[in-house]
């Protein structure tokens, strides 16, 4: 394996995916029996769902937004934000999660890539903001007044996750690779560990099981709950017993 020197010259990113939250009593969204055994992705996950019957997405997101209210971050949540806390160069926390549990743990330096359950979007103004609580067809945008032009702060399918171009500059620069708890067969994401490993980083995958997409790619494949192997991962990271 490449070795990695731990000091304020290294940078770091993280991408976590749904098996991170799912210790936190958060549904999946691909496993057997998850979200998508029980929805169908056209009519709650498309432009074009919502265009067709906006209150069944609404309800579908309200039903998320309070199921993540009331979740607590797991001990993986809270290692990554310790982590950032003590790493002393460059650190990316990047998360296809819309549920707010790493910032509940603490987590500062994170991009939100598909969006976020506490924001809106407004289709008449365009902009973006934070958001408690349910949401309607009746709900008035805080910024231009307008009523029933807000949606969720969701990236559909269809659409361009957020960030992406901070992200791929910080893939170009990052020592170190870690992906944790995602399946990798969503893209753009599921190709962000080539992009980290061509830019010369150290590839770690922590998941329940390896992901078959990523096979080859990973320097290092740590299978098991994220709330059992991130911490023990972190904490050897930080005190030199890797790489």
């Amino acid at each position: 394996m490449r070795k990695v020197e731990i000091s304020a010259a290294t940078s770091i990113v993280v991408l976590t995916g749904a098996g991170i939250s799912q210790e936190s009593g958060l549904d999946t969204f691909r496993d057997a029996g998850g979200i998508w055994a029980r929805y169908d992705i056209d009519d709650v996950a498309t432009p074009e769902g919502f265009r067709r019957n906006p209150p069944l997405v609404h309800d579908f997101y309200n039903e998320q937004r309070r199921e993540a209210a009331v979740a607590a971050p797991n001990p993986a949540h809270v290692a990554l934000a310790d982590l950032e806390k003590a790493w002393p160069g460059r650190f990316l926390l990047v998360t296809q999660n819309i549920d707010g549990l790493h910032e509940k743990a603490g987590s500062k330096a994170l991009f939100h890539m598909h969006g976020t359950l506490d924001g809106f979007l407004c289709e008449a103004c365009g902009k973006r903001g934070p958001w408690a609580g349910d949401m309607s067809t009746a709900s008035a945008c805080p910024l231009c007044g307008r009523d029933g032009a807000l949606r969720p702060d969701i990236v559909w399918f269809g659409e361009m996750p957020y960030f992406m171009p901070e992200i791929y500059r910080a893939l170009g620069e990052a020592d170190l690779f870690l992906s944790i708890g995602t399946s990798g067969t969503v893209y753009p994401a599921a190709d962000f560990v080539r992009e980290a490993r061509q830019a010369g980083a150290v590839t770690v995958e922590l998941n329940l099981e390896a992901s078959r997409r990523g096979h080859g790619l990973f320097d290092l494949e740590i299978e098991g709950k994220a709330g059992d192997s991130v911490p023990v991962f972190v904490d050897d990271l930080l005190e030199g017993r890797l790489f």
